[in-house]
């Protein structure tokens, strides 16, 4: 504080103000604040969630539609190929038509015997041979006998529907 001495009495002259440029004070965080961060946070995370897990869903949903469509597909071309009757002599893909007589035993018990042993099922019709796939209790109780086949051929296999021996019924 100055002083002047000019009119003989003592004034009192203020400071100049200095020139601050004053911003408001920054918000201080409080509770409210943070806790509906929080919130909002959470929310939409488990928004994000729902919507991957429909997502999935779909998906999923999507796949296995598609993967049950070449099933259908496939059984109808199957259903297209006629069933045929196929008539032979029922043995195995090791002896064939000709058994062995040294084992002394009957053709059936030597078909048993090799398919036992890892060998397959064929019928023999004159020169020509087809494996076959099927019902095995049927084949083995045809096995070394002349029989008639009901199945569908694939190739030079026949699936085994149903099967009838000759010899019993002549």
């Amino acid at each position: 504080m100055f002083a002047q001495e000019n009119t003989g009495r003592a004034v009192r002259v203020a400071p100049a103000p200095r020139f601050v440029p004053s911003l408001p004070p920054p918000p201080k965080p409080t509770r409210t604040r943070n806790a509906r961060f929080w919130i909002e946070t959470i929310t939409l995370v488990g928004a994000i969630s729902c919507a991957l897990a429909l997502l999935i869903a779909i998906l999923g949903a999507v796949t296995g539609a598609a993967a049950r469509e070449p099933e259908s597909a496939k059984s109808q071309p199957s259903s297209s190929i006629a069933t045929q009757t196929y008539e032979g002599m029922v043995t195995d893909t090791r002896c064939g038509a000709k058994h062995s007589a040294t084992i002394g035993r009957t053709a059936t018990d030597c078909t048993i015997m090799c398919v036992r042993a890892g060998e397959k099922f064929v019928l023999i019709d004159g020169d020509t041979s087809y494996a076959l796939s099927g019902d095995l209790v049927a084949l083995k109780r045809a096995a070394g006998q002349r029989a008639k086949i009901i199945g569908t051929l694939n190739g030079k296999t026949i699936s085994v529907h149903t099967v009838v021996t000759l010899n019993a019924a002549s």
